[in-house]
């Protein structure tokens, strides 16, 4: 049984690592959004390289990220995610040096491998290493940090792309890392899981890369859609067959014979999906149409990450008295509202009149929403599940993103050069939005429709609150 306290030295350095290892991840998620006008301009790259600079990281850490877990298990969570810090680092470093696109895309697909070893294992090994009785405060006090990472994120990323250049915003994790890395190896004890046995689906994990990619090389590439999209419908049979017949399947598909679990799942689809396609575009708005600077758009999102921090909580505690329907239901529909508020923001946009409401509401609509979806995620589920569950649902929040910045551009009629634009990229923004509203509202109807009050005494997650809105929190595997 784990047993370093909290109050120890150890736990002190356990805790440091961890939330240096999860804050590399976690700031480039909040801040390569903001970047990406003036990695357009610096690099002359068209709208589809930009997509191709989100959606690369987030291919790579949505097929892989139930295997980075695995191997933690099977190898030892303290190597695997030294590993993944390592390899994140490495792949940063490239993206900071890259001098075009394809190198910068290409350097973006390594960095979310390296996501999907360090992301499972930070959280893993705050659950292996802690004593039972400091778990909860330990993963309350690291979830915490993350959501200050958030909080701070856009002032730092938009301080850097304004100042030193967009570079920094990815060399800025070396220095994390060379911090993170020795720590970890004095003091973070090993760990594996016992119970792991077996072959890894890493054919899985392949197929379930492959079929994202497919799918959104189509849909950024319209002119290859058809013959990319046949490719990706047959991979994606082809790890359904795989899944089905494994003795371990990355993906065990008997998971989703609770309908629960199903539900809440394509809740999630359509919650993350209007995400993504939401934080992209918007960066992309202040900066392209309402004439902000870099920091001035990372920071005016920011009131939605502060609602989170403070108040979803409370939230949480909420839908465990009331159940997770009309938290799940109402949650959706104020964040849909959020987004069609933002169709006031054109040129010469005023914060307080225009940008403020909407993020307000949308951080309300999100607050409401994200923890309960979590709790009821995992409440769906057997205990022993919950570490699967998770990691199924965070995959699932990061594909639905992935998909979103793909289809979205298509689907409001963006063209390549739209961004340079402010005309047509703001047209196109006000057909884009009312779609990023109408999933929000199709998954409030799916909630409303089939989610149910869980059992008594159903597993709840110990982190209930944190400030990276792309993506659920994970629960470790067999805690």
């Amino acid at each position: 049984m784990p047993d370093v306290r909290l109050a120890s030295p150890q736990g002190k350095w356990i805790l440091l690592t961890t939330v240096l290892g999860s804050s590399m991840a976690l700031l480039d998620s909040t801040v390569v959004n903001v970047a990406l006008p003036r990695i357009g301009r610096d690099l002359n790259t068209s709208l589809g390289a930009l997509q191709w600079t989100v959606n690369a990281y987030l291919l790579t850490l949505a097929g892989l990220i139930l295997l980075g877990g695995s191997l933690g298990d099977r190898y030892g969570r303290r190597k695997i995610f030294v590993l993944g810090v390592v390899w994140f680092a490495a792949a940063s470093l490239l993206c900071g040096l890259a001098p075009n696109d394809i190198v910068l895309i290409a350097a973006r697909a390594l960095q979310g491998i390296g996501g999907a070893l360090l992301t499972p294992g930070s959280l893993a090994l705050i659950q292996a290493s802690f004593h039972p009785d400091d778990r909860a405060k330990a993963v309350g006090l690291w979830s915490g940090f993350g959501g200050i990472g958030a909080a701070i994120g856009p002032f730092l990323g938009g301080w850097l792309v304004d100042g030193p250049g967009w570079r920094w915003v990815f060399l800025l994790n070396v220095p994390l890392a060379l911090l993170c890395v020795p720590v970890a190896l004095r003091h973070v004890p090993e760990s594996v899981d016992g119970r792991a046995h077996g072959r890894f689906d890493a054919l899985g994990a392949v197929l379930a890369a492959l079929t994202l990619g497919f799918v959104t090389y189509a849909l950024i590439d319209a002119g290859t859609m058809s013959l990319l999209a046949l490719a990706g419908l047959a991979t994606g049979v082809a790890f359904v067959y795989v899944e089905r017949r494994r003795e371990d399947p990355m993906l065990p598909l008997d998971i989703f014979a609770s309908r629960q679990f199903t539900a809440l799942n394509v809740v999630t689809l359509c919650v993350y999906g209007a995400f993504g396609g939401y934080f992209f575009l918007t960066a992309l708005q202040l900066q392209v149409v309402a004439g902000y600077s870099a920091l001035a758009a990372g920071t005016a999102l920011l009131p939605s990450t502060v609602l989170m921090l403070l108040f979803s909580a409370r939230s949480g505690a909420l839908a465990d008295k009331i159940g997770p329907r009309l938290p799940l239901t109402v949650g959706p529909l104020l964040c849909a509202t959020g987004m069609m508020l933002m169709l006031r923001v054109g040129p010469h946009a005023n914060y307080l009149t225009d940008v403020f409401p909407a993020v307000v509401v949308m951080g309300a609509g999100m607050v409401t929403l994200v923890a309960p979806l979590t709790a009821s995620v995992l409440a769906s589920v057997d205990t022993a599940r919950a570490g699967i569950a998770s990691g199924i649902n965070n995959a699932a929040a990061r594909a639905a993103s992935l998909i979103a910045v793909a289809a979205l551009p298509l689907l409001a009629g963006m063209g390549p050069e739209a961004y340079r634009s402010p005309v047509r990229f703001d047209a196109a923004f006000d057909r884009a939005m009312p779609i990023c509203a109408g999933v929000l509202v199709a998954g409030s109807a799916l909630a409303f429709a089939l989610v149910r009050r869980p059992a008594p005494g159903c597993v709840r997650p110990e982190c209930r609150t944190h400030g990276n809105v792309m993506s659920p929190p994970l629960e470790a595997k067999g805690h």
